[in-house]
């Protein structure tokens, strides 16, 4: 039977699909089961109940599916059973079957024979209803011998008292009792659904439920909320377009869990001020208005409180005898629409439930329970956890200047407990409130000015990594700096803004703004305001490549730090040295100078200098090839983040990445994917910092969401870790793929989007080379097969452009030292294929390669293996290649990389000759027809935009194609699966061939 059909992927319920999906199985073999599946409105129980319907189905199970509907008083008797008898009845594979029931005659109307019952005279003794009882249990029971059923039955909360009798008798006396004797069961299952938050406790319902659960052949499954992360991916799938992450964050905690109240979110997120949409504001408010007036009174008065109030507080405000207020309050609970909570207070059932009833409040009534609601709160103490509390109902109550101080003083706590959104939320109505407040209100003394307000706005912004919110703040700082600012704030706001934009890319003129700010004030008398401009313009000049600057100053405010006995600043200068003196942060001398800051700063209580110190000897240990020592220092660092709530600044961002990454590079895979699951229940970061290593496992394991999701990275605003995964994943794959075109048009693009104003190149353009050269040499040496001279002759001076720009990057690097050895393994890869390309392949430099990687990722040293294993069996070396090949699927294996497990083993079909008619000959893989076509013009030379053109298919669609084609044979690329096709008789051989 038909399916609703939904517009949004299935998200989120695979255990309790897997669960009923084991009850289908035991239901197909005769074991009849029935599970009654709970769970609150909008929660997922008809999609949950239509994916398992969907299940059914495949397996050849006959679904019907019988629907309650809330009618009031006016109940249709057997509603649902009489739709699914009307299912049957549409169906001509049961018409005899139906024929020898007359219970289907008498309960769709459409028989000659009448009976004493059918008008409601039934016997005395009730046998008349007994026997439509009895007659629909032997109906089901013989058409589960026609075919295995599945029952669905939607909404039983809405059930009608004669539906409700049925499903007792069938659950507890009918069809699922085993027939007497031996062998199995009915092949029959039953599905129902009802609404948990409905069942009021004299909901007629509920003594059935309680019957029923205590059958052993009726299981109870409960739908729980959704986790956050399971909303977040269903907010996504709701909309083409990517959504702001603080959108999603939004809806996500409105929603709790609730997949169709998230829904409408997304649907109605555009609406004014964000309200409830109207719709789902009728539906929540149905309940509601089945209430007394007293009890709608408690009702909009807890609303206005929020999700949860205080009993004395709330008694207060209603201005209630208590009698009366718990009368209401016990019908509120009772109606499943506050829930009371064991420490004295009540809680709606559901947020929106909550907003529902608050929005049908007149403004005015509003207003007056907001201002009753502050008074109430600032007559107990202005304790300084309840200030975020009364700032919000001052200001819905009409009173800046009361919201103004109650919010300055929320932000002061946020900041005590290491809450940089709050902080940041707070302050930002602070600034909003300046112009509306009388001037008494307005805070007074050190930092109570609005400039320096914004400063300290800007700073709890770059701690909760809103960086882009960071400059527009610090420019609004600098907008209000006036002819009669004190020179060291304006200095202050410069330099802020200066290490703003150094958080965005924007180094030119990050670099102006620190230059203006160490102009502004003079070095002597020394003053910290110059030794933190100072600071500020090292980092800016280091970044736009003006390491003599970066040096003089660094050095020269190292000393005032020292005379001014500033530890913080000593250790961030320190940090700047280590990275800018002799080899930098991977020399021992950098390291020792690393960890004098790191104590520093712990001394100084400065987290985010520490935290900038950990990072360093962190990457500075997997610059110099030393991963493993990476990780305690990373450990530390996120710990120090974690305890002052600073995950999400920027040093913490690039520790989780650089975290996830090195996991990878030791091979650590699942840990790796571990990791990245529980940060982001912590954390939820954007873009690469929080994807990047995970999505290299994606591709390597061979898993088709990964390009995907790489380019959903790159789809917004530009962000600079996002460009850089996403250029690693979408390169890698084009190049896997065998499409020169694409992977070098990535590369180029790539580069030229993390190309800094400078043009400085980032370092990793070398394993971006390395990457796009697999591919360009593909196509170089298929030109040379194919005896196309210019072709190859192209794909030759392609390599060889693209080489000297890895060549110079690997010499000098970002910092404008030498790379270590991760980026001298990947150049060694690059010339490697470069060398292949130009003059075809030479074992002695994949050797050389290999060597390289071998400092730790197991991968990359596999793959380098595998092209070494290529090379040498090309050179006629086909024992030393088997042991290559049999190295990487050894490592391949251990890794979960099938894909390169299976270009191995093609190496390994290619080194060992085919048995004879007697011995053992590998199996071909299976290939579909359409496959097979693609194979055939693969063989011609076609590239995926003709192979789309020929077979009628878009060009992505063949290229989708192309890369099944290379996994299944296990080929590297087109030309070596074109050259495994032929030898395995997978297309025919070439005119004139011989073999």
């Amino acid at each position: 039977m038909p399916q609703t059909v939904f517009a949004t992927p299935f998200i989120g319920r695979e255990e309790e699909l897997a669960r009923l999906s084991g009850v289908l199985e035991r239901a197909r073999t005769g074991e009849a089961r029935a599970v009654l599946v709970a769970g609150d409105a909008g929660v997922g129980k008809t999609r949950v109940l239509d994916e398992t319907a969907a299940r059914a189905a495949r397996a050849g199970m006959t679904v019907l599916t019988g629907h309650c509907v809330d009618l009031g008083d006016v109940g249709l008797p057997y509603l649902p059973f009489t739709e699914i008898l009307g299912l049957l009845a549409a169906d001509g594979r049961f018409a005899s079957v139906l024929a020898a029931h007359p219970v289907v005659d008498r309960l769709l109307g459409t028989g000659a024979r009448g009976t004493a019952d059918d008008d409601g005279a039934a016997p005395p003794d009730g046998g008349g209803r007994l026997r439509l009882l009895e007659g629909m249990a032997s109906l089901f029971a013989d058409l589960s011998e026609v075919t295995p059923l599945l029952l669905v039955l939607e909404d039983l909360h809405w059930a009608d008292p004669s539906s409700r009798d049925l499903l007792r008798f069938l659950l507890s006396r009918g069809f699922l009792q085993r027939p007497a004797g031996e062998g199995p069961g009915h092949r029959l299952a039953v599905l129902a659904s009802y609404r948990a938050d409905d069942l009021h406790r004299r909901h007629p319902f509920r003594p059935l439920l309680a019957e029923l659960v205590r059958l052993p052949s009726v299981d109870r499954l409960e739908l729980r909320p959704l986790a956050d992360a399971d909303v977040a991916r269903l907010v996504r799938a709701l909309e083409d377009r990517p959504l702001p992450e603080a959108t999603v964050r939004r809806i996500v905690e409105r929603a709790e869990g609730n997949a169709f109240y998230a829904e409408e979110l997304v649907a109605a997120r555009d609406a004014e001020s964000g309200g409830v949409p109207s719709g789902l504001a009728d539906l929540l408010l149905i309940r509601v208005e089945q209430l007394t007036d007293t009890a709608q009174q408690v009702l909009r008065t807890a609303a206005v409180a929020g999700r949860r109030v205080d009993h004395d507080l709330l008694r207060d405000a209603v201005g209630l005898p208590e009698e009366e207020l718990e009368s209401a309050l016990r019908e509120a609970v009772g109606r499943q629409l506050l829930v009371a909570g064991d420490d004295g207070t009540y809680a709606f059932r559901h947020a929106l439930a909550r907003e529902a009833v608050y929005a049908d409040l007149l403004p005015g009534e509003r207003s007056r329970l907001h201002g009753a609601f502050a008074a109430l709160l600032a007559g107990r103490g202005r304790r300084a956890d309840t200030a975020a509390e009364r700032a919000h109902h001052y200001r819905e109550s009409h009173d800046p200047g009361e919201a103004l101080a109650a919010s300055l003083e929320a932000a002061d706590h946020a900041r005590r407990v290491g809450a940089p959104a709050e902080e940041l939320h707070h302050l930002e109505a602070v600034l909003d409130l300046w112009e509306s407040a009388p001037a008494s209100a307005l805070p007074s003394g050190e930092g109570g000015d609005r400039v320096t307000l914004m400063l300290r706005a800007s700073a709890a912004a770059a701690h909760a990594g809103e960086a882009h919110r960071a400059v527009s703040l610090t420019r609004a700082a600098l907008a209000g700096v006036g002819q009669d600012t004190d020179s060291e704030l304006a200095a202050r706001v410069r330099y802020t803004l200066a290490g703003t934009l150094m958080g965005v890319d924007s180094l030119t003129a990050a670099f102006a703004y620190s230059s203006e700010a160490l102009a502004m004030i003079p070095a002597e008398p020394p003053s910290p305001t110059w030794v933190w401009a100072a600071a500020t313009h090292v980092l800016a000049a280091r970044q736009v490549g003006d390491t003599d600057t970066a040096l003089r100053v660094a050095r020269q405010a190292l000393g005032v730090a020292e005379r001014l006995g500033l530890p913080d600043a000593r250790a961030d200068l320190l940090v700047s040295l280590a990275n800018l003196e002799g080899d930098g942060r991977r020399s021992p001398e950098g390291r020792a100078r690393l960890e004098e800051a790191r104590e520093l700063a712990r001394r100084g209580g400065n987290a985010p200098v520490e935290m900038r110190a950990l990072f360093s000897l962190a990457i500075g240990a997997y610059e110099a090839g030393e991963p493993g020592r990476c990780l305690p220092w990373l450990a530390e660092g996120l710990d120090r983040a974690r305890r002052a709530g600073l995950l999400s600044s920027p040093y913490p961002l690039e520790m989780r990445y650089l975290q996830l990454l090195v996991l990878y590079t030791l091979g650590r895979w699942e840990e790796c994917l571990r990791t990245a699951a529980n940060d982001l229940a912590v954390v939820p970061a954007s873009g690469g910092f929080a994807l990047g290593p995970t999505l290299y496992v994606a591709l390597a394991r061979g898993e088709r969401g990964a390009v995907e999701r790489a380019q959903a990275l790159v789809e917004g605003r530009h962000d600079w870790m996002a460009a850089l995964v996403a250029g690693i994943v979408l390169t890698d794959a084009a190049a896997l793929s065998g499409d020169a075109e694409a992977a070098v048009a990535r590369l180029r693009s790539s580069v030229e989007s993390l190309t800094d104003e400078s043009g400085t190149r980032p370092d990793v353009v070398v394993r971006l080379t390395a990457l796009a050269l697999t591919a360009v040499t593909e196509a170089a040496a298929a030109a040379r097969r194919e005896g196309d001279g210019s072709g190859a002759r192209r794909w030759s001076a392609v390599a060889a452009e693209l080489l000297e720009p890895a060549r110079e990057a690997t010499l000098h690097g970002q910092t404008g030292a030498p790379q270590g050895p991760e980026g001298r393994a990947w150049l060694a890869r690059a010339e490697a294929e470069c060398a292949w390309a130009v003059s075809g392949p030479d074992p002695d430099a994949w050797e050389g390669a290999v060597r390289a990687f071998g400092y730790g990722d197991p991968y990359e040293l596999a793959r380098c293996r595998l092209r070494y294993a290529q090379a040498l069996l090309a050179a006629g070396r086909g024992e030393e290649a088997t042991a290559q090949a049999l190295a990487v699927r050894e490592a391949a294996g251990r890794l979960g990389a099938t894909p390169l497990s299976g270009r191995a083993d093609a190496v390994l079909r290619a080194a060992r000759p085919a048995a004879g008619p007697s011995g053992a000959r590998d199996r071909s893989p299976a290939l579909t027809a359409r496959e097979r076509d693609v194979l055939r013009l693969l063989a011609l030379g076609r590239s995926n935009r003709q192979i789309g053109e020929e077979l009628f298919i878009s060009g992505k669609t063949a290229s989708v194609h192309v890369s099944n084609i290379l996994a299944k044979l296990g080929a590297s690329g087109r030309t070596e699966a074109v050259a495994i096709a032929y030898r395995e008789h997978l297309i025919p051989p070439e005119p004139g061939a011989t073999g």
